[in-house]
């Protein structure tokens, strides 16, 4: 059986984590609206990543909307003294599943106060202001508003934490005038490596870097190189594709999500797999213009 060590962790926030953790989306029901379609097996789900070690739980209230936080308390409260339940606010859910922005200061205090009454507790670990837009990718523009509306949620005691979701370079410097940023959440993997430099500049900062979209998005990461490298490893093309996010940075924590126990047990096998360095060049060589 898989278990986590304890020997690849990193900071977030005031706590230690492993680096492999767990992305809670999944568990709601098609189109991330209304609830799971086996409620056993996302509570199992859940159940399980604690036991195998995992100690970062990436979630929000609009996933469903409040149904992923709903499962996580029914599954996990009281939650393990080490566990980091990481939300994000910025967004609410129409009743005809959209996804729409709520950024006002208002929409943000209402958002942390429903993550935590849906999670059953008093103090959020750490609250991620997602911007959103009309794409996955950062916008431009100042963020200043509504950063500092959640920095006075922390500063009443509501939050421990803050971070950023969907957001650039300017807006990290920008929210770090303001509060402190201990994570930031952007799209990122082996396709998709516009954050080199930023992730290499939160590194040196001992700022958590957590990819979304690790595996490609709706879209599964494909291509000849990735797998034949799995093939030589004995391992599928996204464990190689975690297990190379891993070795990328150490900064980086990831959230792969799954809504069945199978799945995730061989999301966590990539936390152990070592990649050999011709394999390391080759997928290096992986970029846009050879994923389908």
């Amino acid at each position: 059986m898989t278990v986590l060590t304890k020997a690849d962790v990193f900071p977030l926030g005031d706590r230690t984590v492993n680096r492999m953790g767990y992305g809670a989306m999944q568990l709601a029901g098609p189109g991330v609206f209304g609830p799971p379609k086996d409620r056993h097996e996302a509570l199992a789900v859940l159940r399980e990543a604690v036991e195998r070690g995992v100690n970062h739980i990436d979630t929000s209230d609009f996933y469903g909307p409040h149904v992923t936080n709903q499962l996580i308390r029914e599954a996990l409260h009281p939650y393990p003294r080490d566990l980091v339940i990481v939300t994000k606010v910025g967004a609410v859910r129409g009743a005809d599943a959209s996804w729409n922005p709520a950024q006002s200061p208002a929409d943000l205090t209402k958002a942390v106060h429903d993550n935590l009454r849906n999670l059953g507790v008093e103090v959020l670990d750490v609250v991620n202001l997602r911007i959103v837009g009309a794409t996955h990718a950062p916008t431009e523009g100042s963020i200043e508003e509504r950063f500092t509306a959640l920095a006075d949620l922390q500063r009443r005691g509501l939050i421990r934490h803050l971070g950023l979701s969907n957001v650039t370079s300017a807006q990290v410097a920008e929210a770090g005038r303001i509060a402190k940023v201990v994570c930031v959440q952007n799209q990122y993997n082996l396709a998709h490596r516009d954050d080199d430099a930023l992730i290499d500049e939160l590194g040196r900062k001992g700022v958590a870097y957590v990819p979304f979209f690790p595996l490609g998005g709706f879209s599964p990461l494909q291509s000849q190189a990735l797998s034949e490298v799995a093939q030589s490893l004995d391992a599928t093309p996204m464990q190689v594709a975690l297990a190379w996010l891993l070795r990328r940075a150490p900064n980086i924590l990831l959230i792969p999500g799954t809504s069945t126990r199978n799945h995730l047990r061989e999301n966590l096998v990539a936390a152990a797999l070592v990649l050999p360095q011709q394999a390391i060049e080759r997928l290096d060589g992986i970029g846009s213009t050879n994923i389908r």
